[in-house]
C-alpha cells in the first residue's frame, strides 16, 4: 500500500464503515458518479461558509461546493431562512406561485439573452428541453456537440466521443455529430455537409468546466455561423451561469446564444433548472388553442417540481445577493489568488504543470511543461486530454483529503464568495505536502 493510500484509510475509519453498508446498496457504493474513490469515499456530515466535516470529525477547506451549486457557501443564512419559511407554508403547493415569477425576474435580470424563461429539476432535463425545443422550432434533426462537453446523461447528450456508452441505442446517437473543439472550418463543414443541423450545444468555457478550455474567439465565431445558416445555439450554463460572472459566460464574453440551459446555483443549492431564451423557440411549449398545434407541433413540457416553492425561493434569493452584492467579485478574487499561489508553488517545487480558469473556477495540471498565464491553459486539447490521468487525480485527491481539502474531480477547485485568503493559504500548504507524497510514489 502507497503512503498516501495508507493515510488515507487510517484517517477515516468511520468513512470505510458507512462504505461496508453503503456498497450493498448503491451501485458502486456511491449515488454519483464524481463521488467514486478507491478504495472507499469519504461521507460528510454538515458544512457552513466554505468549510465541511466528514464522520471521523476531520475539517476540510471545500472546492466541491456543492458540485459548483454553492456560490454563496454552504448554509448561507439567507437561504437557511427562506426555505425554512417555505417548508412552513407547503413544499409543493400543485399551482403557480408568485415565488416562480420572482425566480424568472431574477433571472431575466442577469442573463442577457432571456426573453422567456421554463422551469425544470436538473440541468439534464434543461438540456433535454433546449435540444428539443430546436429541433421542433426549425424543424431539423442533428445535433452538433463537441468532444468532451458535458450535458447532462439524457441519451443524445451524454456520449463524450463518437461511441455511444452503455444503454444508448445507436440509431439515438446517429443524428449527433462530435468536433473537436476550437475549430469553426469543422463546424461550418459539417453544417453545410449533414444539411439538418438544427442545433449547436456546448459548455462555452469549455468541456468539464473548462478543464479543456474554449476561447472566447470560437465563440463569437459560432454566433456568426449559426446565424449564418439558421441553426439554434445553445449555451450550456449550466456551470458557467451566474460562476463565470454574475451574468454568466455570455455576459463575460458578449456572445448571446438562442437558448441557454441554467442549473447548479440558478437555485440556489437546490434542485432546479431552466431554459432561457429567445421568446419564439421557448414559445414552442404555449398552447395556442389550435387543436392540430397543441396535439401535433407543441413541445409538452410536464415535471412535478418545475418551480417548486422550496427552490424558487432559494433561487430567487440567491439571484437577488448575487444582483446586489459583491459575491462573484470575492469568489473571483479569491480564485485568481489561488492561481498565483498554486503557479508560484509549482515553479518553486520544479512540477511541471498550471492552474488556470475563468471566474470562480481553478483547473490544475499536473504533469507536462508548458507556460499558460491567464484564464486559459496554452496546452491543445489533445495534450491536455493526455495530461489528465485519473491514477495521478485519484492520488492527488486522496492526498489532498489528507491534509484537509477536498477537491472536485481530483484536479478542480470551485470557489464561492464564502472562501477567503485563509482558505487559500491552507489549500496551498495542503497543496505542497500532496505534491512532496505524490513525488515520492513518483506520480509527478
Amino acid at each position: 500500500m502507497s503512503a498516501i493510500l495508507d493515510e488515507y484509510v487510517r484517517k477515516h475509519p468511520k468513512s470505510a464503515e458507512a462504505y461496508q453498508r453503503s456498497k450493498g446498496i448503491f451501485p458502486g457504493g456511491v449515488t454519483h458518479d464524481t463521488r467514486y474513490l478507491t478504495p472507499f469515499p469519504l461521507f460528510m456530515t454538515h458544512a457552513v461558509g466554505a468549510r465541511k466535516w466528514d464522520l471521523d470529525g476531520h475539517e476540510y477547506v471545500d472546492y466541491v461546493m456543492g458540485h459548483g451549486a454553492l456560490i454563496l457557501g454552504h448554509a448561507h443564512p439567507a437561504i437557511v431562512q427562506a426555505v425554512s419559511q417555505q417548508v412552513a407554508r407547503g413544499t409543493h403547493l400543485g399551482g403557480n406561485t408568485l415565488e416562480e415569477i420572482r425566480w424568472a425576474e431574477a433571472i431575466k435580470r442577469l442573463i442577457p439573452s432571456a426573453e422567456k424563461v421554463r422551469f425544470h429539476s436538473s440541468g439534464t432535463e434543461a438540456t433535454m428541453m433546449a435540444v428539443r425545443l430546436a429541433r421542433a422550432y426549425t424543424g431539423r434533426k442533428r445535433l452538433i456537440k463537441f468532444a468532451d462537453h458535458f450535458h447532462g446523461w439524457s441519451d443524445p447528450l451524454l456520449p463524450a466521443s463518437g461511441t455511444a456508452p452503455g444503454g444508448i441505442p445507436e440509431e439515438t446517437w446517429a443524428t449527433v455529430t462530435v468536433l473537436p473543439p476550437n475549430d469553426l472550418s469543422l463546424v461550418e463543414k459539417a453544417i453545410v455537409e449533414k444539411g439538418d443541423v438544427a442545433a449547436i450545444i456546448l459548455e462555452p468555457t469549455g468541456a468539464h468546466m473548462g478543464q479543456y478550455p474554449v476561447r472566447p474567439d470560437f465563440l463569437h465565431g459560432l454566433r456568426q455561423v449559426t446565424r449564418r445558416h439558421g441553426v439554434v445555439l445553445i449555451f450550456d450554463e449550466v456551470v458557467t451561469g451566474f460562476r463565470t460572472s454574475r451574468n454568466g459566460a455570455q455576459g463575460r464574453f458578449g456572445v448571446l446564444p438562442d437558448l441557454t440551459t441554467l442549473a447548479k446555483i440558478v437555485a440556489g443549492g437546490l434542485p432546479g433548472a431552466a431554459v432561457a431564451g429567445r421568446a419564439d423557440i421557448i414559445d414552442m411549449i404555449q398552447h395556442r388553442g389550435d387543436p392540430e398545434w397543441d396535439s401535433q407541433k407543441r413541445v409538452g413540457h410536464p415535471g412535478t417540481f418545475n418551480a417548486n416553492p422550496l427552490s424558487a425561493l432559494a433561487g430567487a434569493t440567491c439571484l437577488e445577493l448575487l444582483a446586489t452584492q459583491p459575491i462573484n467579485q470575492q469568489a473571483e478574487r479569491i480564485a485568481e489568488s489561488l492561481k498565483r499561489g498554486i503557479n508560484a508553488l509549482l515553479q518553486h517545487m520544479e512540477v511541471p504543470g498550471c492552474a488556470f480558469g475563468v471566474g470562480a473556477v481553478v483547473e490544475l495540471t499536473l504533469g507536462v511543461p508548458h507556460d499558460c498565464p491567464g484564464d486559459f491553459c496554452s496546452l491543445p486539447y489533445e495534450q491536455l486530454k493526455q495530461a489528465t490521468r485519473p491514477l495521478l487525480r485519484q492520488n492527488l485527491r486522496r492526498a489532498m483529503l489528507n491534509s484537509g481539502v477536498d477537491l472536485m474531480g481530483g484536479g478542480r477547485f470551485i470557489l464561492s464568495g464564502a472562501h477567503t485568503e485563509r482558505d487559500v493559504d491552507a489549500t496551498l500548504e495542503a497543496l505542497e505536502r500532496s505534491l512532496k507524497a505524490l513525488r515520492a510514489e513518483g506520480l509527478v
